[in-house]
């Protein structure tokens, strides 16, 4: 919707001097003392064009939170429609509220925006490693119960635990239905957030949980480890026998929450996630993909080995993962890896937690170093990428920013173009060709 950039000259007159004399109180009750050698400018002194761009931010404010208002009375109804009663309704939208940090990280997350490596020094750091062998000997009893039951192994328990809320230390602080209902107006994934706040509802209509106690990530995941609303209602377990599935609070729960979706999402018992690995040269560098699957012994037979020089574990539909391209470490990944994909679809995520997994259990860091040369593309680099591959005819699907494997696949044809390792990594480098190939063709 466009705002006008002048207002009528009645409201201005009117509008105007309203604004400056809050602005003018404002300043009068909460400024700091003002040093003599930094002298700030009166805001009574503000031109009268100034004062009206103020205004225009004032109404737009206002104008948002009446257009939040009346998507949340729409979604309202329709949960009415779908069976949550009025006294769930009223505690969930009463005291509703636009929360937007929500939208600012929705448009940065850290495991699609940040270099890989720059992600795992920090999910692997020697203070997360330490403290999650402490938590692991602490809590045997409790997680080597939940590991047996339904056999995901106590080390990748603890570490998804690490990577989402530090061991419990930080759940999150945005209330969930906040964040789903900011997600939802926002509209870039409207019908996933109204799919997942309806859940939020059904589960205060339970009584699991009370809205004030509902809180959680920007994205509404909740809990010690970060169930999404829909994942809570189709995996959360009682394990405690309290009547109640407190991923907020039990531990008991919260392990065998965790460790029943991962089960329930076809976690192989007794094989491992992947390791990292060395291969052999000559290697063709495009048959790296998550959907280029066969045996582990097939990838040994061709040169593949484990970095120990040990014969690789038993991994069926197993694929070679190069989350930094050819130059990077590389990976043979399993089912279970792509399990833990099922968690978080972002491959730094699950290499993370295998990684801290793995080292929890006494093995190694990764011994490959990483490419930290390589400046990682950001958002608006990458939509120019896609941009460009798309006009020079390689095909990366619809530009968004994004990199996917549409955007790989059209990565690794322009790479093959020109004759360079085809591992589907996009480099500043590849950037800027495309950007002078594309201005010698004009």
């Amino acid at each position: 919707m466009q705002t006008p950039s002048r207002f009528p000259a009645p409201a201005r007159r009117w509008l105007v001097p309203a604004l400056l004399a809050l602005l003018t109180m404002a300043s009068c009750a909460s400024a700091p003392p003002v040093q003599p050698e930094a002298p700030v400018p009166s805001r009574a002194g503000a031109s009268p064009a100034s004062a009206e761009a103020a205004v225009v931010v004032v109404v737009n404010e206002v104008e948002r939170s009446q257009q939040f208002a009346r998507w949340v009375a729409g979604f309202r109804a329709s949960a009415r429609v779908a069976g949550i009663g009025e006294a769930t309704l009223q505690s969930a939208f009463d005291t509703v509220r636009l929360v937007p940090r929500v939208i600012a990280s929705d448009r940065a997350q850290p495991e699609f925006t940040r270099a890989v490596w720059d992600y795992l020094d920090r999910a692997l750091s020697a203070q997360r490693v330490n403290r999650g062998q402490d938590k692991l000997a602490q809590l045997r009893p409790v997680v080597d119960t939940m590991a047996a039951r339904y056999g995901v192994p106590a080390e990748v328990l603890i570490a998804i635990w690490g990577m989402e809320s530090n061991y419990g230390s930080f759940v999150g602080d945005i209330p969930t239905i906040d964040a789903l209902a900011t997600l939802g107006f926002e509209g870039r994934r409207e019908a996933w957030a109204r799919g997942e706040l309806l859940a939020a509802l059904k589960i205060l209509q339970n009584r699991d949980i009370d809205r004030a106690q509902m809180i959680g990530s920007w994205a509404g995941a909740m809990g010690q480890t970060q169930f999404l609303p829909s994942n809570y209602l189709a995996y959360a377990v009682d394990a405690d026998g309290d009547g109640r599935r407190d991923i907020w609070g039990s531990l008991p729960d919260v392990m065998a929450s965790t460790a029943n979706f991962l089960a329930s999402s076809g976690w192989q018992a007794g094989q491992r996630w992947g390791l990292e690995v060395r291969l052999p040269p000559g290697f063709d560098y495009a048959r790296a993909d998550l959907e280029v699957r066969q045996p582990a012994n097939q990838w040994a037979g061709e040169g593949v080995q484990s970095m120990d020089g040990a014969p690789l574990p038993a991994l069926e539909g197993a694929s070679i993962l190069l989350p930094a391209g050819a130059r990077g470490p590389a990976f043979l990944v399993g089912a279970n890896f792509r399990t833990l994909l099922r968690y978080n679809n972002a491959t730094s995520y699950a290499l993370a937690v295998g990684l801290l997994a793995q080292q929890l259990a006494g093995g190694p860091a990764v011994q490959t170093p990483w490419p930290r040369g390589l400046a990682p593309l950001s958002r608006s680099e990458l939509l120019a990428l896609q941009t460009a591959l798309n006009a020079r005819g390689f095909d990366s699907g619809v530009p968004d920013g994004t990199m996917g494997p549409a955007t790989q696949r059209g990565v690794r044809h322009y790479q093959r173009s020109l004759g360079l390792p085809a591992d589907g990594y996009p480099t500043l480098e590849l950037l800027q060709r495309l950007q002078q190939q594309g201005a010698a063709a004009h």
